[in-house]
């Protein structure tokens, strides 16, 4: 458990280190104008661009899509900016995708730790990002963040002021260490032995699932997540199934619009006929960004102590590792 409590501990500090590659890091215009930006990247990298993409699409002038698979939209050309993010530089799914916006006319930018995306920016001339590696992808999460939000300001296709509210952000977590840790113990004990299900508003959707990422991985339990309100529209019918398997955490933020306020409340009462299994996790911080990273460290937290009360290894990825070898010889 030692190793995963450094890598979670670690997290303000990444901000900040991350913060100083992006001051010293190379970012130069495409030639063509950006009309669309396509996000590569799969897990822990490829959250990241979910994450961003949902934090600036209030400011930006162009559409964002983030691709997790082999191949790449139709509308992908010259006038598009793809970013390639794979923390370990030999992501397939990623290098397929990449490869194939660039074999379109896209203008690439890397982010990784090294690799073959190091290389592929390097043989194009392109800039690419480089950021520490050697850890899980899941807890390199800061530097993704951070290049994503940088890459977008030095294109001006976003203010400046996202990368100050993130580093509000790191001082908040930092500032209320003791509460998160003490949040965190009791949403590991509440889901304990459950499934797990998050709910929250469309806006931190990427949140949600981070979270059931890194149940998934550290905790090594099943979870889902869905926003509110479409689960309004579907899941709440479904809940005509529920029981006291289920274990529902509603994650909550001071910029609820009222009526999904309303919503958070009707459906809480609808969930109680079913299972009396239900919290809320109220996030703190001034701006969507600083609750994000708030909400982000609580979860981090629970799941390493999900894992410690189940003696799960937080760190092993065994079955991951058996497909990607698997595929090796495909």
């Amino acid at each position: 458990m030692t190793e995963m409590n450094t890598l979670i501990s670690a997290f303000p500090s990444n901000i900040t280190d991350a913060l100083t590659i992006a001051s010293n890091a190379v970012i130069r215009k495409p030639v063509n104008e950006i009309r669309n930006v396509l996000i590569c990247g799969m897990g822990g990298s490829g959250i990241g661009g979910r994450i961003v993409s949902k934090w600036v699409e209030d400011e930006l002038q162009v559409p964002v899509y983030v691709v997790s698979d082999y191949d790449v939209p139709a509308f992908v050309n010259e006038h598009t900016l793809v970013i390639g993010s794979s923390y370990s530089g030999n992501t397939e799914e990623t290098l397929s995708s990449v490869q194939a916006a660039v074999e379109k006319g896209a203008h690439l930018i890397g982010i990784t730790s090294g690799g073959k995306m190091q290389r592929l920016c390097e043989a194009l001339g392109r800039d690419v990002v480089i950021v520490p590696g050697g850890n899980p992808p899941r807890t390199a999460l800061a530097f993704s963040l951070v290049q994503l939000l940088n890459i977008f300001s030095e294109l001006g296709l976003t203010s400046p002021d996202r990368l100050i509210e993130l580093e509000e952000g790191r001082k908040l977590v930092v500032s209320k260490e003791t509460e998160i840790k003490s949040k965190a113990k009791e949403l590991a004990a509440f889901l304990k032995g459950n499934v797990g299900i998050l709910y929250g508003t469309t806006a931190y959707e990427p949140i949600l699932v981070r979270a059931r990422q890194q149940l998934n991985e550290n905790s090594k339990m099943l979870a889902w997540s869905q926003p509110i309100p479409e689960m309004n529209h579907n899941e709440l019918v479904g809940w005509g199934g529920g029981d006291d398997r289920f274990a529902t955490v509603f994650f909550e933020t001071s910029d609820i619009h009222p009526r999904n306020r309303k919503r958070i409340e009707i459906t809480k009462e609808a969930i109680q006929k079913k299972s009396s299994k239900i919290m809320t996790i109220v996030a703190e911080g001034n701006s969507q960004i600083e609750r994000s990273i708030h909400l982000i460290n609580i979860v981090d937290w629970a799941s390493l102590y999900l894992a410690e009360m189940t003696e799960t290894d937080p760190i092993e990825i065994v079955i991951i590792d058996h497909l990607k070898s698997s595929l090796a010889n495909f």
